[in-house]
């Protein structure tokens, strides 16, 4: 058997964004759900992360470092333009447990941006992307995933991050993920 996780995360991010008002901004067909396996086994490190695909207003073009620069368009399979990646670091996000995986999803799609414009949510201060401490943008993913827990979604939408790791490698022969490059900024002349 496979297991296709990014059709599984996928999944499980629209009916996040669905079933939470915090995130109903989130268009999930116009991000990206992909992984990247890391080369260590240790359950310390980034789990995930969310690639914002423009500049502040939504542009393709922006100022970074003083220089212009252009964002690549990138499109899924069906030529549908994508604003965000969502990547997954696996196995190392497939370790932790239930609620932690949960939390991980929801600390993610909390830093899109409340526009849905391929840039992240952005605070006041000094620390632009998680606030004035990480400790509260943490207590806030976690709300998230207690809410979403809440509001009992379908088990089959949640029932693979139910998985530990070893579990998934017992029953499964492989795992399918859609994975793209990092998309590389240009000079823009």
């Amino acid at each position: 058997m496979i297991l296709d996780f990014s059709h599984h995360m996928t999944r499980l991010c629209r009916d996040m964004a669905h079933r939470l008002d915090e995130l109903s901004h989130i268009d999930v067909p116009r991000i990206v759900v992909t992984a990247s396996f890391n080369r260590k086994s240790s359950k310390d490190g980034v789990y995930a992360s969310v690639t914002p695909l423009r500049f502040r207003g939504g542009s393709r073009v922006g100022k970074l470092h003083g220089q212009t620069m252009a964002m690549p368009l990138v499109c899924n399979a069906e030529g549908v333009e994508q604003l965000y990646i969502l990547t997954f670091y696996l196995p190392r996000f497939l370790k932790t447990g239930f609620a932690e995986k949960l939390e991980t999803v929801a600390h993610e799609l909390w830093h899109i941006s409340p526009d849905f414009d391929g840039t992240l949510r952005e605070f006041e201060g000094r620390c632009r992307i998680h606030g004035p401490t990480k400790e509260a943008f943490d207590a806030q993913s976690r709300k998230l995933a207690r809410d979403y827990l809440g509001q009992h979604p379908p088990d089959e939408v949640t029932a693979f991050l139910r998985a530990s790791w070893s579990e998934i490698r017992r029953n499964y022969r492989r795992l399918r993920v859609w994975q793209i490059p990092r998309p590389q900024m240009r000079r823009f002349a």
